[in-house]
């Protein structure tokens, strides 16, 4: 089917969602906890907002299916203020530390800063980042808490597709983490380090040692 995004007529396959569609046609809409074939997507990070003609408020993208002559903005000024919202508060919460990072050439978080103009430094929220020491007890992987944006991924990866049964969501509200079950180090589980959670971790919060 036809659809246009930004004014730019392109190919959209049927059932596809608008963010796969943009992805497919190499448009960037910011995303974190978006993963291709996963239903239903968790949309956590809020951030792959988007305007769809005769649509009145911003929709996700990654929940919205694609419609023939459908109409989207990605750049909008209600786009943009959702968007810059959501990364400000994502950074409020992480360390601005690259230099000494694991993920620093694969970072999502540095990919929608530079190709949103997005500053790292949150200048409007207090700072909410949390000193938790890294987990290094596994001998293959380590997992720095710290810089976890929470995207859900590695939780889906490790339970629905490796099977593993390890990650989950430990605690609640602001002081919700990633975890083994039972709160226990890496090192303590049945980790096999098939490397799921790395592979997919948008920050590189999990990464080989």
């Amino acid at each position: 089917m036809k659809i246009t995004i930004n004014g730019i007529y392109m190919d959209a396959r049927d059932g596809a969602t608008v963010l796969e569609a943009a992805i497919e046609n190499g448009v960037f809409i910011p995303h974190l906890c978006f993963m291709s074939g996963r239903e239903p997507q968790f949309a956590g990070c809020r951030m792959c907002y988007v305007e769809v003609e005769g649509i009145e408020k911003p929709v996700l993208s990654c929940k919205t299916p694609v419609a023939e002559g459908m109409s989207v903005k990605t750049r909008s000024e209600k786009v943009l203020e959702i968007v810059k919202t959501a990364f400000d508060l994502i950074m409020s919460a992480h360390p601005v530390n690259c230099e000494g990072c694991p993920g620093k050439n694969d970072c999502m978080l540095l990919a929608i800063a530079k190709e949103m103009k997005f500053g790292l430094k949150n200048k409007k929220y207090v700072p909410m980042v949390k000193e938790i020491p890294i987990d290094a007890s596994h001998p293959e992987i380590a997992f720095d808490a710290s810089r976890c944006v929470l995207c859900g991924k590695c939780v889906y990866v490790c339970n629905e597709v490796e099977g593993a049964g390890i990650l989950d969501f430990i605690n609640r509200g602001i002081d919700t983490r990633i975890g083994a079950f039972g709160i226990k180090p890496l090192g303590a589980t049945k980790c096999v380090a098939c490397g799921g959670c790395v592979k997919v971790c948008p920050v590189k919060a999990f990464y080989y040692k």
